[in-house]
Parts: C-alpha cells; structure tokens; sequence
C-alpha cells in the first residue's frame, strides 16, 4: 500500500531558549527533522510532507537543501498535534493510501520500527500507533489497551490517577488510512486542559465506529523527545554511543571511544585507527588502514587508504588525501587534493591547492590562495620539494622534482627540476649585536 509522510515540525519550543526553531537543532550534525525524515526513507514513502509554523522560512530552507522534492504545509495557529496534521488535508485530498504522522522533535525512531507498523496495518489493524513502556512516564499521553486493542489515548494533564499509574505511552507516531485518518480528525474538539485539537483523540473516536486500533510497542531510547538543551545534549549522547559501537563492530579501532565525535554520515573503513579527542564533521570518508591522530578534525573531506592524519590536524572541505599521504600536526588543509605519498608534515596551510604524489612540503609552508577578492589556485608538482616557512602566491606552480628554497615567496611559475630563492641576501655587520645592546642598556640605565 501507498505511504504518505507528514512529520510535524511547526512548534517553538519555548523550553530550549532559542531564536531557531527546535526542529532544526542538530544532532550529529544535522536538524532533528532530517532525521525524522531519514527514518522513514527505508519505507519509500510516495508523499512527505512537513508541517510547518514556527520559523517556518527556516525549516523550509534547510529540508529543502536536505531533499528539494519534500514538500510542506503551513499551521499558522498553534492549535495541537490534530489541527496540525489537519493543515495536510487539502494537499493529501487525491493520495490513495496510508499516511504516518512522525514528530520533528523525536529522532531515533527506527526504520525497523516503522516496518512494524506497516506490518501491523498490512495485517487489519485500521489504526496503529507506536507506544513504550516508559521508565518514568511523567507527562506522557497513557495507551489504555485490553491486551492487544487500543481503548483510547489519554494525555497526562487529563488523566485520573489510575491512567496516571499506567506505564505504557504514547510516543505520537501514528498510521491509519488517509480517509479514515482525515474522517476521525473533522470530529475532534478542544474541551480538554490545554484547550487544543489533540490527535491522540481519534484512536477513542474509531473505537466508538468499530474501528480496530493496535498498539506496536519499542524501545524507549527510539521516542526520545527534545524539548529541552538538556534533552538535545542527551539526544546527542544517545547518537555517539550508538556511531561508536557501530563503528568498533564494523572494524575500527578508537583508542578513547568516548571522546571521539561522529557526524550523522561518517564513513569509517576497516583498520582504521582512531586516536582521542577526533571530530568528524559532515561528509567525511576514510578509507581502510588510515591512522587518524589525536585532536584532529576533518569536514567534507575523503582520505584514501593507509594515509595518516594528525595530530592536531584539520581538514576543511574539499579536501581530498590520497594513499599513503601524511598531513601532520598543525597542518591546515583546504579545497586541496593531496596525491598519494605526499607529506605535509608539520605548521601548514594549504588552501586551493594540488599537491603531487611524494611531494614534500616544509614546516611553515602556506599557499597564498586569496587576494582580498578571490581565491586562487596553487599546483605543486610530483616529487617537488618545498622549503620551510615557503609562500606560494597563487595563481602559481611548481613543477614536478623542482626545489623551492626555504624562507622564499615565489610569485612566478617553477619549471619541472628548477630551483627558486626568492629571499633577500642576508647581510652580516660584525660586532654590531654587541653594540646595540650595550646602547640599549645605556638608555635604560638613564630612566
């Protein structure tokens, strides 16, 4: 059967003191709800569908620079979790089949989890909403249920001390068919504490038609909801503990486990040694045998097998490093692509650059790459080697086995084998050091 997706992403947050929407809070390095969104990617939804409110434009931006074909509603009135998902009527009005209500807040529910749901749908169910045994139900909405059947929702605020003492509860992702689903939401009202539109009222209004509603239940740690920094801390630790495990299964050894830091889309080979204190911002790939050395941090960047990075290295986007490479510490590397063999030791920047394979770059080395306007690019040839404490204004090259003197500022191209100085001669005045110090300590001794 067909599936719509409509992920509910229009609240505030007021508990996390922020001028952005709580949705686009990152975890791992990407909005919550590009993870609600992802969950459901495995189940290859027809339709998905945002709901939108609170900073909308914002949302808006980030979801569509995520996927450009995700679409939205907008609730303009902050009337609770059925009024929202009545705000995707008009747009769902022609879709066939099911639709899946998941929250933008909530961002470990599993694919796994939502097959279950289908699952249950495909097996009569009319509607299905995924519940947990909470350790300490608070103010969850309570799964009143009789075995199997779902009775009714009851959220928190209104229920009686004995719905209160229930352990089973509501995590707000429900899946019913798009007529049914649209059918029960016209026949809700507010007469309820908060005065809003809930949707967790329609599982008692299909029970009232006959309706069957059924409960699929799941881990706690999946319907972890973020209201709060200290939720989005705790969200976040959840993540890394999981990307850890995964990562030491797959192959990987990280020397300090819990003081590496992992983005959503890390990609980590086999044999790959990982020292303390790592980042790994988005969109990076390390291929098998590559030593990451500590306190280093790497974004947007690929690095090839057997290379070694570190420590106290950073690698900025468009990096690319290839086999065997060695960019040491305190080297800065940016938009370049290191050849395999090249090493970059030691105190360098190298920004829009080419490095050629087993070329060698000295301590201090840096590519002058903008000139207050624009960036230019830097070719280093194979075999080159750079002197210490070298800058290279670009746009310039050097070819493949030529030497660049160390100390020089070469503004002109190098041809393959050459060998560029360009410094001032050094002049040497003898016993003049001597002099200028006595002098000084002859001033000094006036004051």
């Amino acid at each position: 059967m067909s599936l719509a997706l409509i992920v509910l992403a229009a609240g505030k947050g007021t508990r996390m003191r922020s001028a952005d929407p709580k949705v686009l809070h990152k975890v791992a390095g990407v909005p919550m709800v590009i993870h609600a969104l992802n969950a459901a990617a495995p189940l290859a939804p027809e339709r998905r569908l945002v709901v939108v409110g609170h900073g909308g434009a914002a949302v808006r931006a980030q979801v569509q620079a995520h996927d450009a074909s995700i679409e939205f509603v907008d609730q303009t009135e902050q009337l609770g979790t059925g009024h929202a998902v009545d705000q995707a009527r008009a747009a769902l009005a022609d879709f066939d089949g099911d639709v899946a209500v998941l929250l933008g807040d909530t961002p470990f529910i599993s694919p796994d989890t939502l097959s279950r749901i289908r699952d249950r749908r495909a097996e009569g169910s009319d509607l299905v909403v995924l519940g947990f045994e909470a350790a300490d139900p608070g103010k969850y909405g309570r799964l009143v249920a009789q075995g199997d059947r779902l009775e009714r929702i009851v959220e928190a605020k209104d229920a009686t001390p004995e719905e209160l003492a229930i352990r089973l509860c509501n995590s707000g992702v429900i899946c019913a068919d798009r007529a049914l689903m649209f059918d029960l939401i016209a026949q809700l009202n507010d007469d309820n504490a908060s005065g809003e539109y809930y949707l967790t009222d329609i599982i008692g209004l299909a029970n009232d038609a006959g309706r069957t509603c059924s409960v699929v239940v799941c881990d706690e740690a999946e319907t972890l909801g973020v209201n709060s920094r200290i939720d989005l801390a705790a969200a976040d630790g959840i993540f890394q503990a999981r990307a850890r495990q995964a990562a030491m299964a797959a192959g990987v050894t990280l020397q300090a486990p819990d003081t590496v830091y992992f983005s959503y889309d890390t990609q980590l080979g086999q044999d790959v040694i990982v020292e303390p204190n790592v980042v790994f911002g988005l969109g990076v790939r390390v291929e098998d045998g590559v030593t990451i050395r500590a306190f280093s941090h790497l974004e947007g960047c690929h690095v090839a097998p057997g290379a070694t990075v570190g420590p106290y290295a950073r690698l900025r986007p468009g990096s690319t490093i290839g086999a065997g490479a060695r960019v040491g510490n305190f080297v800065e590397t940016k938009n370049a692509d290191i050849a395999a063999g090249a090493k970059l030791n030691h105190l360098s920047y190298i920004g829009d650059a080419e490095v050629g394979a087993e070329a060698n770059i000295g301590a201090g080395t840096i590519t002058c790459n903008y000139d207050g306007v624009s960036k230019h690019r830097t070719e280093i040839g194979a075999g080159a080697f750079i002197g210490s404490n070298a800058s290279l204004v670009a746009p310039v090259s050097v070819g493949a086995g030529a030497i660049v003197g160390a100390g020089s500022v070469v503004t002109r191209n190098v041809p393959d084998h050459a060998l560029a100085v360009a410094r001032a001669d050094q002049k040497t005045l003898p016993d003049l050091a001597r002099k200028l110090r006595e002098r000084r300590l002859a001033m000094k001794a006036k004051k």
